[in-house]
């Protein structure tokens, strides 16, 4: 799932398994140097959701297109029916993997040991109220899967300074959970860009 994807979600008459699969999306960066970062993406797909792409005839699609099928991404399917996918990079800022387009982070060395690490979030946000106006069968299909489930953006490291997402206990890790309806509705409340400024000494 492609966080520059979510806005676009509604309107979009053909959904596909991939979109589909996103019902919870977690996705961190975890600042270990200067220079260095890792990033896990993790996406949960409901075990309904779940049940119904295994049973659906995907012999003739990509495997760009399933659920999990993209290299460096490792499928667990939990005993509860539901199926977890992760996908990890990790190396410099500039070899960090991701398929976010614009929503894809920044880093900024600040001072000696000190990163600042942020996502622009305008690609974030859709509205399902301009791009889907005379589908309401659409729009309740989308409030059905999405409602109550959540993207969440994390910044860890070994200490947080500033910041505008919400800080642990241990001041670790920063992050933001961004209910998914908001985001496809256009009602999200959001900011230029969700930043945290990590300290890797």
């Amino acid at each position: 799932m492609k966080l520059a994807l979510i806005g676009r979600i509604a309107g979009v008459l053909a959904l596909t398994i991939g979109l589909a699969a996103c019902v919870d999306m977690t996705e961190e960066i975890n600042i270990t140097s200067e220079t260095t970062a890792k990033a896990t993406m993790t996406m949960i797909m409901a075990s309904d959701i779940y049940a119904m792409m295994k049973s659906a005839d995907t012999a003739n699609a990509k495997p760009e297109d399933k659920f999990c099928g993209k290299d460096g991404e490792t499928l667990t399917e939990n005993s509860d029916g539901s199926a977890t996918c992760v996908a990890v990079s990790e190396g410099t800022f500039a070899d960090l993997k991701f398929d976010e387009g614009d929503s894809k982070p920044a880093f900024t060395v600040v001072s000696p040991g000190v990163v600042r690490a942020s996502f622009p979030t305008k690609d974030m946000a859709g509205s399902l109220a301009t791009d889907d106006k005379s589908d309401p069968q659409t729009a309740a299909m989308m409030k059905q899967m999405f409602e109550g489930h959540f993207v969440t953006i994390r910044i860890s490291g070994k200490s947080i300074g500033d910041t505008n997402m919400t800080v642990n206990a241990d001041k670790t890790a920063a992050e933001i959970k961004i209910p998914f309806l908001d985001l496809i509705n256009g009602t999200a409340k959001l900011p230029d860009e969700l930043y945290a400024v990590v300290s890797t000494n």
